[in-house]
């Protein structure tokens, strides 16, 4: 391997070999330990610069591994397309390990640590045999925040090199937010052989760590987003304080220049990259509204000196499903892809060296290869019932590209959250909108969150799938306890925290089709929502929370009328009783993790429903 050089901040080469590049002695002997587990042929350090990332693009092409793309319309972008048997995350293969059972998490599976790393420990021996070892330093949230933490990747894919130079801040800018600490995530990562019975993402929260080996798709690999972001940082917030949340981030500019911040919950499904990205409908543009992205997947929330809740985005660009991405749907996130983005199982079209994917327009090129390589008439495949790109192909795209990027988006400090949202994929149940009643009723409406199984889902349509706070595949330690948590924040903040609100864009009339039109006209319901925080708006007390006054949503251009509104803001009684059976039902697996104050609250709303 090679002597082991300490150097501050600086790149030394001997050969083909790229030494070390920080001083911090956990670091090093962790990267040895590494070593000796997975014998790599040589290690190379992500400094982060350009010159060593472009090198690194480079030998990609040369393997094959990455397909670079025409220059001239898609500047800086590849396209890889991933194993066959590896396109997304595996809920099955995720564990959260701790040492005490009693700490299961609950939604996600559970092994004792030790047991998992006796079977894991053999399959990593020697894995990197022949490959070459990278060690990527990443930070997550902006450089200089106190609320940023760093994380340490070792992985044998340039892929996952490539992707998490867009999706963190990586190499020397992270050691240095280090320094000489011992509190950074350790993450390994090995492609192996794709060998979906032995792959496995398993995280260890107690000892800051993240092992993924198997996989070579972007959910299971990029260390920094969910595994570390959500199940590694939700534990890491628990014990010290604050809050790691699958939330969107938005910010509403008034004319004036005053803006307000939203985070926002939704499952998968439910529109939360289109919501992070809004564009305002013209009856706001025209005087002056403004919408600009901190985060479309993920907020990390403090409170401040000031008393009050603030997030940041710990990530650094947009990890984002490919397919329905199009100018009418999203335009800002398409407009994002257009430089520096790494597509993933989208369809290669070779008339032109770009790419393509459903939804993207109306014309599937015809001389194309889909995303498992096959060439074929895309229009002619397409009519036979095939998917050129795979539903769940993703665009890997830097936050910079953003044009509605927020200027607040580096902000070492955060945006103070005025509001937050959750929301689900409901028919018939939820209304429109409303408010909970407290900061506790809030978090029993997050517990509760759900969403309907729809046709694109295999197994039954209708289906109630509980996700609270959208967070079912990401929870790093005890659901109960998370609960817990949420309560014991919304004390610390008192009368300053935000105030807490569910939404449903997906309620259907009896023919199944979407009442509320959605994407930017959903700006017209956080208006209300804003007016509400601010005392500018009254409401009307329902069983279920504080509903608006319908002539209070502001309908001016849309082809609905008051009636129509207040049929999407109606209450069905029995609904909601069948519903708070299905949670009673839900809480049941909490046991005594349950917290007293979340079964008050659903004893409250029976009661109101009566």
């Amino acid at each position: 391997m090679g002597a082991r050089f300490k150097t501050e901040g600086i790149t030394l080469k001997k050969g083909d070999l790229i030494m070390a590049l920080t001083s911090n002695q956990h670091v090093l002997d962790w990267v040895k330990e590494m070593e000796e587990l997975m014998t790599p042929d040589k290690t190379i350090w992500i400094d982060g610069s350009e010159g060593q990332l472009r090198a690194l693009r480079e030998q990609a092409f040369a393997t094959g591994e990455l397909t670079e793309l025409n220059q001239e319309e898609l500047p800086g972008c590849v396209l890889h397309h991933t194993a066959k048997n590896d396109v997304a995350r595996v809920e099955d293969r995720t564990f959260i390990c701790t040492s005490n059972k009693a700490d299961d998490c609950m939604m996600v599976n559970w092994m004792d640590p030790n047991e998992m790393k006796a079977k894991l420990l053999p399959l990593y021996k020697n894995v990197m045999a022949g490959r070459t070892m990278y060690v990527i330093p990443y930070c997550m949230g902006p450089i200089g925040s106190p609320f940023s933490k760093v994380g340490v990747e070792v992985t044998d894919s340039i892929y996952v090199v490539l992707n998490m130079d867009i999706m963190t801040r990586v190499g020397v800018k992270a050691l240095r937010q280090l320094g000489d600490s011992n509190d950074f995530v350790r993450g390994q990562h090995a492609r192996a052989d794709i060998d979906p019975e032995n792959r496995y993402i398993v995280q260890f929260p107690e000892d800051n760590a993240i092992w993924s080996i198997n996989s070579g798709y972007g959910g299971n690999v990029l260390l920094g987003k969910k595994c570390f972001a959500l199940r590694i940082a939700s534990y890491q917030g628990y014990k010290e304080g604050w809050m790691a949340e699958h939330m969107l981030i938005l910010g509403i500019e008034d004319p004036q220049g005053n803006v307000d911040y939203i985070t926002a919950a939704f499952p998968s499904a439910c529109g939360k990259t289109n919501l992070a990205m809004l564009i305002p409908p013209e009856v706001y543009a025209k005087q002056g509204y403004k919408v600009w992205t901190v985060g479309d997947d993920i907020a990390w929330m403090h409170i401040g000196d000031d008393g009050r809740l603030y997030a940041i985005n710990p990530e650094n660009g947009f990890f984002g499903v490919a397919p329905g991405t199009n100018e009418k749907s999203n335009p800002n996130a398409l407009h994002t892809t257009m430089k520096g983005t790494i597509f993933t199982n989208v369809a290669h079209n070779l008339e032109n060296n770009t790419v393509w994917w459903e939804g993207l327009d109306k014309n599937p090129p015809e001389d194309v290869q889909e995303w498992t390589g096959l060439a074929v008439d895309g229009k002619e495949y397409i009519a036979n019932g095939g998917k050129l790109a795979h539903p769940n192909s993703r665009f890997t795209a830097p936050a910079a590209n953003c044009p509605c990027l927020s200027k607040e988006f580096n902000n070492p400090n955060g945006v103070p959250v005025t509001a937050m949202v959750f929301g689900g994929r409901r028919a018939k149940t939820a209304p429109l909108v409303y408010q909970s009643f407290s900061w506790a009723h809030g978090v029993y409406v997050g517990s509760a969150m759900a969403s309907e199984t729809t046709a694109a889902a295999a197994g039954a349509v209708g289906v109630v799938r509980r996700d609270p706070m959208a967070m079912r595949p990401f929870f790093g330690y005890n659901v109960g306890d998370y609960f817990a948590h949420w309560l014991e924040m919304g004390k610390k903040l008192g009368d300053k925290a935000p105030k807490i609100f569910n939404v449903n864009w997906f309620r259907t009339d009896d023919e199944g089709h979407f009442i509320w039109p959605g994407f930017g006209d959903n700006m017209r319901v956080l208006m209300w929502i804003l007016d509400r925080c601010e005392g500018k708006a009254d409401a009307v007390e329902t069983p279920i929370g504080y509903e608006p006054k319908p002539e209070d949503i502001n309908i001016e251009g849309l082809n609905i009328d008051l009636d129509t509104l207040k049929g999407l803001l109606d209450v069905d009684k029995n609904l909601w009783k069948e519903d708070a059976a299905g949670i009673e039902e839900f809480y049941q697996k909490f046991g005594d993790r349950l917290p007293k104050e979340l079964k008050a609250e659903l004893e409250t709303l029976k009661k109101n429903l009566d």
